[in-house]
Parts: C-alpha cells; sequence; structure tokens
C-alpha cells in the first residue's frame, strides 16, 4: 500500500536557499534538502482503488491562475516540546481556496476529513528533546528572513516510505492548473 500526500513540490533555487540554514541547532534531525515540500493534505497508506480515486480527482482540480507562495519566517510546531522547525508559507486566499478543493477531492475518493488545521510550511528539521528556548534562540539568530517564494503551477502527489519522519518522498504525478501541460505529467 503506497503512503500518500497530496502537495506543492519546491523550486531547486529556493531548496538551496533553504538547505543554508541546516546547522546550528543541537538536537535537530535535519531533512534532506530533496525532501522539501508543502503538504496540501496528508493521505496516508490507501489500496489500489482508493489510490485510483484520489488520482481521478485531482486530476479534475479545476482551472487556476499559477498561485504565488511566499515564505514568512521560521516557527516551529509543538509549542513548549518542539517537534519540527518549519518555515511558515502566508496562507494567501488562492493557496487556501487550492488547499480546500484537494481537501473536498479526497473525501469525494472516500478519505476522512482531515482534523487538523492548515499551516502552510516547509519543514525543516524533525526535533527530538529540543529545548523551547534553544529553538527560540535558533530562530532569533537567523536574522530577518529572507523574501523567499515562488510560483507554482501544478500539484504533485508524493509517495513515502513507511517510516519515521518520511523522505525520500517521489513524485508519483502532477496536475497542472488551468490545462498547463506537464513534462512526464502522470
Amino acid at each position: 500500500m503506497p503512503r500518500l500526500f497530496a502537495g506543492l513540490e519546491i523550486p531547486a533555487d529556493l531548496v538551496e536557499r533553504l538547505a543554508l540554514f541546516r546547522a546550528g541547532l543541537p538536537g535537530a534531525r535535519w531533512i534532506d534538502p530533496d525532501n522539501y515540500h508543502l503538504t496540501l493534505r496528508f493521505i496516508g497508506d490507501v489500496d489500489g482503488h482508493v489510490a485510483h480515486e484520489i488520482d481521478t480527482g485531482l486530476a479534475e482540480i479545476r482551472p487556476r491562475a499559477p498561485i504565488a507562495v511566499t515564505f514568512e519566517g521560521f516557527d516551529v510546531f509543538g509549542g513548549d516540546r518542539p517537534h519540527a522547525l518549519i518555515v511558515r508559507a502566508r496562507l494567501t486566499r488562492e493557496l487556501a481556496d487550492l488547499q480546500a478543493e484537494i481537501e473536498r477531492r479526497l473525501r469525494r475518493a472516500g478519505l476522512a476529513p482531515e482534523k487538523r488545521k492548515f499551516v502552510p510550511h516547509v519543514t525543516l528539521a524533525r526535533l527530538r528533546g529540543v529545548d523551547p528556548l534553544r529553538a527560540a534562540d535558533y530562530i532569533a539568530r537567523q536574522g530577518r528572513f529572507p523574501d523567499l517564494g515562488f510560483e507554482v503551477g501544478h500539484v504533485s502527489l508524493f509517495s513515502a516510505r513507511d517510516i519515521t519522519g518520511g523522505g525520500p518522498y517521489l513524485v508519483e504525478a502532477a496536475y497542472p492548473f488551468a490545462g498547463m501541460a506537464l513534462a512526464g505529467n502522470r
């Protein structure tokens, strides 16, 4: 059974820039830059029939113009027990609409509703036993977050190995907006 999620691929030039932050936080398990992505919806383990329904639903994403994704800065998930260092993306109306459409299509494919609030981000590191003050100090030492962003013109269906922390992630299919063709699409 494949473990799947729908998300956005991060362009190579942006991956390189984000990878420069991979140091200086003891206890961080840094994500391989090849695995950077922005998850729109975690799907999980599914059988072949459900995977086919997911593919069919995502292939019918309504036409839309490319969406601008802008990164705003560092953050952590987990509060007093930080478990992930992330770069947060601005939640625009266009990005929220795309995520909501993905959610609707996946429900029609038979998936249960997502219970977590959508927080667009790229995970840079998994944290284990990292003191919240140390994580805050890491973020403060980075200074002003650089202006980073990109335009996205498709959603990707990724597969992941069944291990904690995921990766490597493989793009199984890509679903372009507004009928834009992608090389090697599906």
